[in-house]
């Protein structure tokens, strides 16, 4: 199943992609949000995606918004790809690492990216998003953690290197500008990717290609990175992990290149579809 959210910020409402169409959920669930995961709602969803031709379709012009609600935690894992760790000069960590930017940062797919006041190096990321299924704490295993993933999904962590590096160092002030993590399309649910640690993704700026990777090379897997994290926080059902990010970010290049005013930028990642986000200043 492919979960997705329609309609204005702050209003939006629950669907499911399929074939192509935007269908509404909307008269039979509240929201995807810790609730709804946390009573076995996916389960209850697959009969009714089973009947999708009698659900009322959404119309085309409608905002796509963020395809969960707002999460209660945006966890982030840093350097996690081993072609982004040389990209950027440093050693290959031997734990993750671990950083949370603010769940207010989660907008739709198509949003705009606003660049921050007095930004000058605003940068790209193009990741994998966990959207956890049930609340996790203390799994006894990574191969237990499997059966707490709700799905995967694109995540944009945008992210501001000045405020990230040169303002004291705190990565969290540099990761939580509003509109910061485009989600979507859709989340897909595990059944619908055939292997997660597979997966082709890139990031295009006006059309130019920069990033271009695969999870293939992540230093740490998806279920591990959730049972990592369940021993030191309760992960709630509805929480993102942003997975990290492959090489070509702006900051890597030689000489360093950012967004600004008027960009496009444009993400994919294998069978989870494709963000476009244009940039305007805050």
């Amino acid at each position: 199943m492919k979960l997705i959210r329609f309609g204005q910020p702050g209003a939006e409402k629950p669907g499911l992609y399929i074939d192509g169409t935007r269908r509404d959920l909307s008269g039979h669930f509240a929201d995807w949000d810790r609730g709804f995961f946390n009573a076995g709602g996916l389960e209850e969803l697959r009969t009714l995606a089973a009947k999708a031709g009698d659900l009322p379709e959404v119309p085309e012009d409608t905002r796509w918004g963020s395809p969960v609600a707002r999460p209660g935690k945006v966890i982030c894992i840093g350097l996690n790809y081993s072609d982004h760790a040389a990209e950027s000069g440093m050693d290959i960590p031997k734990e993750p690492i671990v950083f949370q930017k603010g769940s207010n940062t989660v907008v739709g797919p198509y949003d705009d990216i606003l660049i921050p006041r007095g930004s000058e190096k605003t940068d790209w990321e193009v990741e994998l998003g966990i959207v956890m299924g049930r609340d996790a704490r203390y799994l006894a295993s990574e191969s237990e953690a499997a059966a707490y993933i709700a799905g995967y999904c694109i995540s944009h962590d945008v992210s501001e290197r000045a405020f990230q590096i040169e303002r004291g160092g705190q990565w969290t002030k540099g990761k939580s500008c509003d509109t910061f993590n485009p989600l979507g399309p859709w989340v897909a649910t595990p059944e619908e990717i055939a292997d997660v640690q597979n997966l082709d993704m890139g990031l295009s700026v006006n059309g130019s290609q920069r990033q271009s990777g695969n999870t293939a090379t992540m230093i740490f897997n998806c279920r591990f990175l959730v049972y990592y994290l369940s021993q030191f926080m309760t992960l709630e059902a509805g929480d993102l992990i942003s997975t990290g990010t492959p090489p070509g970010v702006g900051l890597g290049m030689k000489p360093p290149q950012y967004l600004k005013a008027g960009d496009e930028v444009e993400l994919t990642i294998a069978g989870l579809g494709c963000q476009r986000q244009v940039c305007k200043n805050a």
